[in-house]
């Protein structure tokens, strides 16, 4: 789907007096702007030929009258009524042809009085049939009306298509952003940003103290445009809970400029009264930017609702950030500038990745894998696992602020929540991850604590990768924490925080047992005995072999610790040797078979 709805910024419905000026049927009548250039673009929505004093009785608001002044008033006081009551209504502009009332210009009062009401005021120094210049203005009103129409189907169907597949928010605001030409920014009512899109801006000055200027950003309506800030708000939510708001900036404003081949009066020659030119308000956005942004709000309020028993959307934009450092996806400095826009400081600041994970076997399956099958997504397996996850998701969000602690926090996986902590003062590094490890446990009383008695005990695993002091490093510090995780998931210990030198040899192995060096390593050492064992399961010598390296090659000890006689013991061993060409007595070939042992243990644990 690409480009905008129209070339530059949205057009406007209707032309301005500016663009009507510059028609070639008004070129020809020599036009000259006496007075109320700051009205020049105003929209044009009709064009009237009038002859009568009282014609604004009949006028309902944005059209160009046309007159060769014949019916005015007279005197001077008619004439300034004449101009107030053209303003009361809102008309757009007044253009006299010269030469049947007036025979060398309007008469002063009169350009006084328009200057005054910021009324653009035009002469036609040659005769022009009126009936060309409505035939011109009318049919480019037409065909703006036409190409507004069009431009509407095109939003409607744009909207209607992200709807139907599901768009996430970052989605429908690029959408709403490239359709428009203008910057989009979708924000929570704590007017935190959850998603934007520039237009082409420079991102850090629309968000630089976002929150400040959201605040002071306060439309009336449900929908309406604040013309001192110049954006254009509309409320987001559904079912009668709103829940954030759409904001899109308008670059609307006058110019002051005169058009392209009309004569344009000096400073004080149209108000020789010397009485002040007042501005007008800012224009008000054309009706497609209004319906766009309405769209764009429903798609996301749809969006909120087939999704209301996912995570919310700070934490999906806290996993997407996640996500990102580890994948290297965004740059870093938008990763941080989106953080800022959410009240969270990560540049300049210790950052620490940390995990929190079941351990490998829950049999109750409150944290960890469900005892059910897993599923479709949808399925009760899944949906139950979902729920573990977010229930999970939202603790450690809780420990986070029990601790008085920042950081970006989410579901890093199916079974993983990851965090980012960031730090003020490095030094504070180990007093923050104890005080993160016991409000953990002190927001769920019921969650149970590790078992090292067995390995792989219920409760949770908390692991920290190492501090890093750049956002860029970040991702490392997260990785680092998952890998570790991982490794503990089943240590016999009970550490409130488990860190890379805990995880040992062991860990090690495990983090690389989807290596396929390692994985070749571990055939080349025991596939010949692993081998022998498929084919001979009743002699399980595999077993015989771990527990005479586990008795550190004590052979009494690994003979009593298999339950078997010495003698049996002892010929097993000789068994193994001749299989596997290896002398048992060498402490090189052990340390060589040990290893093979923890590495196919790692390769084979769930």
């Amino acid at each position: 789907m690409g480009g905008q709805i129209t070339d530059g910024n949205v057009s406007r419905v209707f032309p301005t007096v500016r663009e009507v000026l510059a028609l070639d049927p008004v070129r020809r009548g020599a036009p000259r702007l006496v007075a109320g250039e700051v009205g020049l673009d105003r929209p044009v929505r009709w064009v009237h030929v009038a002859e009568v004093p009282d014609i604004a009785t009949l006028l309902g608001g944005g059209e160009l009258v046309l007159t060769t002044g014949i019916g005015l008033p007279a005197d001077d006081a008619g004439l300034r009524a004449f101009i107030a009551d053209l303003a009361g209504v809102g008309v757009s502009g007044l253009v006299v042809e010269l030469g049947r009332r007036y025979l060398t210009g309007v008469p002063r009062v009169m350009a006084a009085a328009a200057g005054r009401h910021g009324l653009p005021l035009v002469e036609l120094r040659r005769a022009t049939p009126f009936v060309r210049i409505t035939e011109a203005v009318h049919a480019l009103i037409v065909d703006a009306q036409l190409a507004e129409l069009r431009a509407t189907e095109e939003i409607h169907q744009r909207f209607t298509d992200l709807s139907v597949e599901g768009a996430e928010p970052d989605e429908v605001i690029r959408q709403a952003a490239e359709l428009s030409g203008c910057p989009v920014v979708l924000e929570n009512l704590s007017r935190q940003v959850l998603a934007y899109d520039p237009a082409g801006e420079n991102a850090e000055l629309l968000l630089d103290g976002w929150e400040q200027h959201s605040r002071r950003i306060r439309p009336t309506g449900r929908t309406a445009y604040d013309p001192d800030s110049g954006w254009l708000v509309t409320m987001v939510g559904a079912r009668g809970e709103d829940w954030g708001r759409l904001l899109l900036r308008w670059p609307g404003g006058v110019h002051l400029s005169g058009p392209g081949g009309v004569e344009v009066d000096g400073p004080g020659e149209g108000d020789p009264d010397g009485a002040e030119d007042p501005r007008p308000g800012p224009a008000v956005p054309p009706t497609r930017l209004t319906i766009l942004v309405e769209r764009a709000a429903s798609t996301l309020a749809l969006g909120r609702l087939i999704r209301r028993d996912t995570e919310g959307w700070v934490r999906q934009i806290h996993r997407t950030l996640l996500t990102a450092l580890m994948d290297r996806t965004r740059p870093v400095d938008e990763v941080a500038l989106r953080a800022r826009a959410l009240g969270l400081v990560l540049d300049r600041r210790h950052l620490v990745g940390v995990v929190v994970r079941p351990r490998g076997d829950d049999p109750t399956g409150e944290y960890g894998p469900s005892t059910e099958p897993a599923g479709e997504p949808g399925s009760a397996g899944a949906d139950a696992g979902a729920g573990r996850l977010r229930d999970l998701a939202e603790t450690v969000g809780q420990a986070l602020r029990e601790a008085n602690l920042t950081g970006l926090t989410s579901a890093m996986d199916d079974q993983a929540v990851g965090v980012l902590l960031a730090l003020a003062d490095p030094a504070a590094e180990d007093r923050a991850l104890t005080a993160f490890a016991a409000a953990l446990r002190r927001a769920r009383p019921d969650l149970r604590l590790p078992e090292p008695r067995r390995p792989g005990g219920g409760g949770l695993v908390i692991a920290a990768g190492s501090g890093v002091g750049s956002l860029r490093e970040a991702g490392r510090s997260l990785m680092e924490a998952r890998q570790v995780a991982e490794a503990a998931r089943r240590d016999r210990r009970d550490l409130p925080i488990f860190r890379l030198p805990h995880v040992g040899l062991a860990g090690l192995l495990h983090l690389l047992r989807d290596e396929p060096r390692l994985q070749t390593f571990v055939e080349r050492e025991l596939g010949a005995l692993l081998a022998y064992d498929a084919r001979h399961p009743r002699e399980h010598l595999l077993g015989t072999l771990r527990a005479y390296l586990e008795q550190g090659r004590n052979k009494s000890a690994a003979a009593t610790a298999a339950h078997l006689s010495r003698p049996a013991f002892y010929e097993r061993l000789a068994r193994i040797s001749r299989i596997l060409d290896a002398d048992l007595d060498s402490v090189d070939t052990c340390l060589s078979l040990h290893v093979a042992l923890l590495a196919l243990d790692a390769i084979r644990a769930p």
